[in-house]
């Protein structure tokens, strides 16, 4: 039987009369690395919160290790969380801001400075104990948040955007240091983004939110490649979402042309929406040889690919190639039965 570190039933919190948390159920396995990922304001930052005890739902429970956890005030939880400002403190050096946690446990000094010192080495900052932490980079200062959190041996640790703060180079470094520690110190990671890249990058599994819902659930693989409807398949990387009609199992026609496909049970005939991904529209030069013709109206050079728009009758598409077409060359596009994504239509009943 699968063993869940944390189980979220029926999840619901308002504010001011609005619904931020709506009705929401979610399982977390032992030392899985999930990552709640939904635009600003889908209830994610919520819902970590109402995890870590900040935070009352109006309804619904929290279960850690199969007890209930919704009446167990914050520090008493076996969980910590890094927020997005570090929440440093300024007065106390590295050693100390690391250290606070255990003193407060009022645990032996030489406890206190083993374990403070194994993790300043874990994160790469044994030499920094007596360093002020206004001296510190961003980078680092982000270290010391997640020493000070994991130095408690929680269970689980919630990040929420952590990494916000961060250029852009330095967050993709801190990506995989973020990743690599979690595997090393083999405990459930809960992580908040709004960063679709970084969720994919990092993740065992992804919760897409919405508007206080979750839209769906999957491995970083299965949200890209199947998603569930038309917010996921568009928040998620680049899309062109077509409507079509699904003539028969493993056929679609959308464009005057009739694809072979590999999705099955839907009706005859049923309207649905298909989502092609850029990368996955082959261009032909000869636009005979295309299931589909069009012409490029636009090409950005993107450094590892072109991103062309290319426009036919009935819409414009977007592809992304490493051969680049200038503008006005009317082509052909292709595209593999694997390639197409078959979903349901929104607001059609089958």
């Amino acid at each position: 039987m699968e063993k869940y570190i944390i189980e979220l039933k029926n999840l619901s919190k308002s504010y001011n009369g609005v619904k931020v948390v709506n009705s929401i159920d979610l399982k977390i396995r032992e030392n899985e690395f999930v990552t709640l990922l939904g635009p600003s304001g889908c209830g994610k930052t919520t819902t970590l919160r109402m995890i870590g005890g900040f935070e009352d739902p109006d309804e619904g429970e929290i279960l850690f290790e199969g007890k209930l956890l919704n009446p167990v005030p914050p520090y008493k939880r076996n969980i910590n969380t890094v927020f997005q400002r570090y929440a440093l403190f300024p007065h106390m050096n590295v050693f100390e801001n690391v250290a606070f946690g255990l003193r407060i446990k009022k645990l032996p000094k030489d406890e206190i400075v083993e374990r403070v010192e194994r993790m300043l080495k874990m994160m790469d900052l044994e030499n920094f104990g007596k360093r002020h932490v206004d001296s510190l980079s961003g980078g680092q200062q982000q270290r010391v948040a997640i020493a000070r959190a994991l130095v408690n041996e929680p269970k689980v640790l919630l990040l929420d955007e952590p990494l916000g703060a961060l250029d852009l180079k330095l967050r993709k470094e801190m990506q995989i240091e973020l990743l690599d520690m979690q595997r090393s110190v083999g405990i459930t990671f809960i992580y908040v983004t709004h960063d679709q890249e970084e969720a994919l990058t990092m993740s065992d599994t992804v919760v897409v939110m919405n508007q206080g819902h979750i839209q769906q659930v999957g491995t970083p693989e299965d949200i890209y490649n199947e998603p569930n409807n038309r917010f996921v398949a568009d928040f998620i990387g680049e899309s062109n979402i077509i409507e079509a009609i699904m003539l028969e199992d493993k056929k679609v026609r959308f464009d005057d042309h009739t694809f072979d496909c590999v999705d099955v049970g839907f009706g005859q005939n049923e309207p649905v929406d298909v989502v092609i991904r850029p990368e996955d529209l082959q261009i032909v030069t000869d636009p005979e040889k295309g299931m589909l013709q069009g012409t490029v109206i636009s090409v950005v050079f993107k450094g590892v690919h072109y991103e062309m728009l290319i426009e036919n009758e009935y819409r414009e598409y977007m592809v992304h190639s490493t051969l680049m077409f200038p503008e006005g060359s009317r082509v052909g596009m292709n595209v593999q039965p694997v390639d197409i994504h078959v979903m349901k239509r929104e607001g059609h009943k089958s």
